[in-house]
């Protein structure tokens, strides 16, 4: 596809983590559809001054980046190429090397000037030819200018997509200080407040504030009613005076007051130190958001959007716009630049003007979710009449990291809409025993940043038991239950439903939340807990990588969890720069292993002498760790030399992740909504009956929106004898890691995404599917 075309590669703006996954993949993918690539160094002041800022890249020279934060090849705010004299520069560097294809990495400012030179080019050339910079013939040849975008900037404040390159690694950084800050806060009952960046944007202190519980938060987009002082000092005097020994208040850089006035942390700090007289602490975040290594998430989506992006360069016409490619949901998209940049640019004029609720809503979908759960959990006071409904919250399978941030949410959320939440300790086992206690607003506090299961959770089925289980559910009087866990919550959800035609209390309604760091739950793209399990085996190989590539011809064979279901090890691949993944679900045979062998040994004779090679722990009965292990030391003889490591249960353990305690708690919470409805629907003749199959259901994140869909109809999808859904989104990425791997396989494109439009309807935007 490639042959005879180039591709400049440069990153430009702020810098953010996962900038040099992206210029990596872009490199590597450029190579591998037969393309010249160029770095281009220093960002658009490169590309103006020339000389060896633009140079050829090799498969080698992007080795090792992938762990690295910031941008390896340099950014630069460029006030050259603003000036139509700075952009003839670099028209005709690119000119002579004969490249016509561009790809840039950065923020909308970064984008929106790739497009003015874009439009402009053609002008530039008849200029440059004029004044004899450069030949007709080398005009004529490059004629046309292509431009894709991808958006790299913590900020998240880009219209258009989910998630821009780099916020996950900043929202990490973010919560490794918001958990250390709460220690040291609950020893001495302080308030602290945090300052994030965000100019424009309050993504980051949202999700921030979300994923910690924070009791309040001031962002960009909705500024605070007047007289918000007061509401502030009451809400932080509730807290303290139902037994919290810490308060937190998340504040965006950028926060204003309804008159457009800053509101800054020292203000705040002001404010509830002279009023309350609390112990106040504030704690400006800076640079150290923007530092660090990549997460797991953003090394994935940097790699997947350099991927998308060449696909992109490479089919575009001189009648294509440019664009930017993007995610929705886990579906990689395209969409034009200068759309993208209007809305952007709409989101800011909607905050001037003081139309904060359209703000929020161009913001687009997932930030609108995020501020919907924030507000309704933040609210404290519990409705005065009780609804007299008692929801029961249970946790199944193997703890995993932001099975506490489900649980915490939910019985909030329940709380909130009036209803009794009780706490059933130990799973299915607990609930035939009879463990069943009350839940209270203070006994889930300071829950989300706490990995495992309080809870405690065992895998016994409940299908021994039912007998028991009924009897306690009236015992216990459970009009509704909240199931959270792996594979076996949707087992034993199923099971419960099964026995409904025998035992009438099991007819209330049920809805399963996917928590296992598996990922193998059917009816969900994503599990609670799998992210956290991702980032935890990502930052041991970047470890067991440093350690290979210091001793040199060194091949690491890695044992990842996940049972039958290849997710970890897939992903963990990508994440990591694997040069394989044995997986269950992708059969194997020995011709494949002498393949990767074989490839091995060609590697070693580069200069980057180490392999990694990540193996499912079930994906295949006879080609075992072991085998492996003891096959690539035979063949290798001489030339590499082999080391084993099994990860085991290291990957069930830890903090959870940003994504996880986020995801937890918009799970939790939209769970408890739905029973409510579900309760007001089964309300017959003074009591509750649910024996529809729509009154248990998995809430399940389905490409790009959270749904509800009947236990009993996900049968049909599901593999039981190997416990994981019969199609796999992430089975489509897995060519991905082999190309960056250096493998000569076929990319099948047949899904490439097609241009899609941001439409606007008075103020309001959706994205339209194709």
């Amino acid at each position: 596809m490639g042959v005879g075309r180039s591709i400049a590669v440069l990153t430009s703006g702020g810098d953010a983590q996962g900038m040099n996954a992206a210029v990596r993949a872009t490199v590597r993918v450029g190579l591998y559809t037969g393309a010249k690539v160029f770095f281009v160094h220093e960002g658009y002041q490169g590309l103006v001054d020339g000389g060896d800022n633009i140079k050829p890249a090799s498969w080698e020279s992007v080795s090792m980046m992938l762990q690295l934060g910031g941008t390896v090849i340099g950014s630069a705010r460029c006030m050259d190429f603003q000036a139509r004299e700075g952009r003839l520069k670099a028209a005709c560097n690119l000119v002579k090397l004969g490249i016509t294809n561009l790809c840039v990495i950065g923020g909308d400012g970064s984008l929106t000037g790739a497009n003015q030179f874009r439009t402009e080019w053609s002008g530039l050339l008849m200029d440059l030819v004029k004044t004899g910079k450069i030949t007709k013939d080398e005009a004529s040849k490059s004629s046309h200018l292509n431009i894709v975008g991808m958006v790299g900037s913590i900020d998240n404040d880009f219209c258009g997509t989910d998630m821009t390159i780099g916020t996950d690694s900043a929202l990490h950084r973010i919560i490794e200080v918001v958990d250390a800050i709460t220690t040291t806060a609950q020893s001495h009952q302080r308030t602290f407040i945090l300052e994030v960046m965000g100019r424009h944007c309050g993504y980051l202190a949202l999700v921030t504030a979300l994923s910690c519980g924070a009791d309040w938060v001031f962002i960009p987009e909705m500024p605070p009613d007047e007289g918000w002082e007061e509401h502030l000092c009451r809400r932080l005097a509730d807290q303290r005076a139902r037994g919290s020994r810490l308060n937190v208040i998340i504040v965006a850089e950028g926060a204003m007051s309804r008159a457009g006035k800053p509101i800054t942390s020292d203000q705040i700090k002001k404010l509830v130190t002279d009023r309350l007289g609390f112990d106040t602490r504030a704690t400006v975040l800076g640079h150290v958001q923007r530092g660090g290594t990549p997460s797991a998430f953003d090394r994935i989506l940097g790699s997947r959007m350099g991927v998308e992006a060449v696909m992109a360069l490479l089919e575009a016409t001189p009648d294509t716009p440019a664009c930017v490619v993007s995610l929705s949901g886990n579906q990689a998209i395209r969409l034009p630049l200068m759309e993208c940049v209007q809305v952007t640019k709409d989101v800011t004029a909607a905050m001037s003007e003081g139309r904060f609720e359209d703000a929020i809503k161009l913001r687009g979908k997932s930030f609108e979710n995020n501020w919907n759960t924030y507000k309704l959990l933040a609210h404290i006071n519990p409705p005065e009449v009780k609804s007299n409904i008692n929801v029961a919250i249970i946790n199944v399978g193997a703890p995993c990291a932001g099975m506490n941030s489900a649980v915490r949410s939910a019985a909030r959320m329940g709380i909130i809409q009036g209803h009794n939440m009780l706490a059933v300790y130990d799973g299915f086992d607990g609930l035939a025993h009879g463990k069943v206690e009350a839940l209270t607003w203070t006994d889930v506090s300071g829950w989300t940043g706490k990995g495992g299961s309080m809870l405690g959770t065992k895998r016994t089925l409940p299908g021994k038991m039912v007998e028991e289980i009924s009897m306690n559910i009236a015992k216990h009087n459970i009009h509704a239950m909240v199931i959270i866990g792996g594979f076996e919550a949707y087992v034993g959800g199923l099971e419960l439903v099964h026995a409904r035609e025998k035992f009438e209390e099991l007819c209330i309604p049920m809805v399963v939340i996917p928590a296992t760091v598996s990922n193998n739950v059917p009816g969900s793209d994503f599990s609670i807990g799998a992210d956290t399990a991702l980032n935890t085996i990502t930052s041991t190989c970047d470890r067991i990588k440093q350690s290979a590539a210091g001793t040199k011809r060194r091949v690491f064979i890695v044992e990842t969890m996940g049972g039958y279901c290849g997710y970890l090890a897939t992903m963990a691949g990508l994440a990591a720069g694997a040069d394989a993944a044995y997986i269950f679900e992708d059969k194997f045979n020995i011709k494949d292993l002498e393949l990767n062998v074989e490839h091995l040994l060609q590697k070693m004779k580069t200069t980057v002498k180490r392999g990694l090679i990540l193996r499912n722990e079930n994906s295949n009965a006879n080609y075992t760790t072991d085998f492996i292990f003891n096959l690539y030391s035979e063949e290798g003889k001489g030339v590499f030399d082999c080391r084993k490591n099994v990860l085991g249960h290291m990957q069930q353990g830890g903090t959870p992740t940003p994504f996880d305690r986020n995801f937890g708690t918009k799970m939790g919470a939209k769970s408890v909504v739905w029973l409510t409805e579900k309760l007001k629907d089964c309300y017959r003749h003074g009591r509750i009956f649910a024996n529809t199959p729509d009154s248990a259901c998995v809430l399940g994140m389905r490409k790009r929106a959270l749904q509800f869909q009947p236990l009993v109809d996900l049968k049909a999808e599901t593999d039981f004898d190997h416990r994981i859904p019969k199609t796999q989104w992430w089975l489509k990425i897995r060519p991905i890691m082999k190309i960056l791997a250096k493998y000569n396989i076929k990319l099948d494109t047949s899904e490439h995404a097609d241009m899609e439009h941001v439409i606007k309807k008075s103020h309001m935007v959706k994205s339209v599917e194709k």
